[in-house]
């Protein structure tokens, strides 16, 4: 089945009497590869509480999100909370199934966090992720165990890319959504990031990151070292 038939399939039978569904995720951007799945949300007042299922049917894996119709505001608040908007961005970007009239409101809401932005990092904030970014650096910088090293680069590329978007009133992402997040940020700074990345890992040349690093902190202060501290009282 194609992707709406079959999400309409699972609805009707597991969900006749709900108030709506959507479809959403990679089959609806137009990014489906072949292990993709849909991502189905159902709105039902009849559950008390919201709910995560895997499952496959109709020939697909299936990823169901069930909400009532109040349940989904206190995940679109965590998820914002967090700064990673995931099911507001299911929903804003999804297709509506069933119920036209109940799911419109929900996507503008939907919409509206997402143009929102996450809230802005505090002074305090922004002092405490250089510090723990530059001492992501000196770990790099310093190591000479390449088994280390991968798993430092890894660590470096969370904590740059977490401090570049949230820092310029971006949404976050994890996985394939680090760099989904940067090229929606800008996109020849995504390049630069990955192409650093990339560079490490293929010859072990940790120049390009290093300066990406310094580079992404020099705005803000630099890196920081001496002279942080954390919940030391003041006398």
């Amino acid at each position: 089945m194609q992707p709406i038939e079959a999400a309409n399939e699972f609805w009707k039978k597991y969900f006749p009497d709900c108030q709506g569904a959507i479809l959403a995720g990679s089959v609806v951007r137009g990014e489906a590869t072949e292990t993709s799945d849909l991502d189905i949300i159902i709105f039902d007042n009849v559950m008390s509480s919201s709910y995560r299922e895997s499952l496959v049917d109709f020939e697909w894996p299936i990823e169901l999100f069930v909400h009532n119709l109040t349940s989904y505001k206190e995940y679109f608040e965590k998820d914002c909370q967090r700064a990673r908007p995931t099911l507001p961005r299911m929903v804003a970007e999804g297709i509506i199934l069933k119920g036209e009239k109940t799911i419109s409101p929900i996507k503008k809401e939907a919409w509206e966090l997402l143009n929102g932005g996450p809230s802005k990092w505090t002074a305090e904030t922004i002092r405490i992720k250089r510090y723990f970014l530059t001492d992501a650096l000196d770990d790099f910088r310093g190591s000479t165990n390449r088994e280390e090293e991968l798993f430092i680069a890894n660590t470096l590329a969370e904590l740059a890319s977490e401090f570049v978007l949230r820092i310029n009133s971006q949404w976050i992402g994890s996985s394939k959504w680090v760099v989904r997040s940067l090229k929606q940020y800008d996109e020849s700074f995504a390049n630069r990031f990955v192409n650093a990345f990339d560079h490490f890992y293929q010859t072990g040349e940790k120049k390009k990151i290093i300066q990406l690093v310094e580079d992404i902190l020099q705005p803000y202060g630099g890196t920081l070292f001496a002279g942080f501290s954390l919940g030391k009282e003041k006398g």
